[in-house]
């Protein structure tokens, strides 16, 4: 692998003298995305609490865009136009596709994966047992763990450029709310429930209700039950507006299975709910 990356990296380096369909350079990005639909690799992955990216995969995708040609494809009495086939052999995989999803090549979805009409995209890796809901989508690079469910009209965001910009990343046994927005490398640690309507990028303020600090930015703990809110902030002139953030109302004994009744009582108690 390592020899490998250095065959991308020596591509992208030249990456403006390479005609599209230039066949020796799609062999070598074709054999790294290959390595990302399989779930052989990823692009980014959590080390000693850190967020590692692996950019070598990005530049392959980049690379892949850039020099695949737009190919018709024709499903029944559909028809588009892509640079990126769909991705296939999802029988074999077990997972479970209905009618509608669609995920791209050279993303990776583990054993037990159900896909209700919904979309990933290439780059991602969705973990075994998880449920991408009705019009849940995920985006480009993105990191889902195991046991998860994306709600229906879900928004993972996605991101390729600037290579080394981290993804999001949404731990195990996490219940995400619908109708969420979880985007710019935001993190959702382990057993972490959103409620409802949450938005959640990496520059959102999250704060424990108890005690009214601020734990971070763009990082939701594991283990705990959060909801959207806003908090006061004063402009110019004495104006005072309420600009978003994330409220933790619960703090989860770690490993605590989810009861969505007794969850949704939580939730409703604070104006949310799954």
């Amino acid at each position: 692998m390592p020899d490998l990356a250095a065959r991308v990296e020596a591509l992208w380096n030249q990456r403006d003298q390479l005609p599209a369909g230039d066949e020796s350079a799609l062999s070598i990005v074709h054999e790294a995305i290959n390595l990302l639909d399989r779930g052989e690799a990823r692009v980014a992955e959590v080390v000693d609490a850190e967020v590692v990216v692996h950019e070598w995969l990005k530049l392959a995708i980049l690379l892949l865009f850039r020099l695949s040609r737009i190919q018709t494809v024709e499903l029944g009495p559909f028809e588009y136009a892509d640079k990126i086939p769909l991705k296939r052999g999802y029988e074999a995989a077990g997972v479970r596709v209905v009618p509608g999803a669609s995920a791209r090549w050279g993303a990776h979805l583990e054993p037990g994966v159900i896909m209700m009409p919904s979309y990933v995209n290439i780059g991602a890796h969705v973990g075994a047992g998880t449920m991408v809901d009705t019009w849940a989508t995920v985006g480009s690079c993105a990191q889902i763990g195991r046991n998860v469910h994306l709600s229906g009209g879900v928004g993972i965001g996605g991101v390729l450029e600037p290579p080394s910009a981290a993804p999001v990343m949404v731990g195990d046994e996490c219940l995400i709310g619908s109708r969420c927005i979880v985007a710019d490398g935001a993190q959702v640690g382990d057993g972490v429930v959103l409620g409802a309507g949450c938005i959640l990028t990496g520059s959102i303020p999250v704060i424990e209700s108890w005690s009214g600090i601020e734990v971070g930015r763009g990082v939701v703990p594991p283990w705990t039950v959060a909801v959207a809110a806003t908090r006061p902030r004063s402009f110019a002139e004495g104006h005072e507006f309420g600009l978003p953030c994330v409220l933790l109302v619960k703090q989860l004994e770690e490993g605590q299975r989810h009861d969505k009744s007794s969850l949704n009582v939580v939730l409703r108690d604070h104006g949310a709910t799954l």
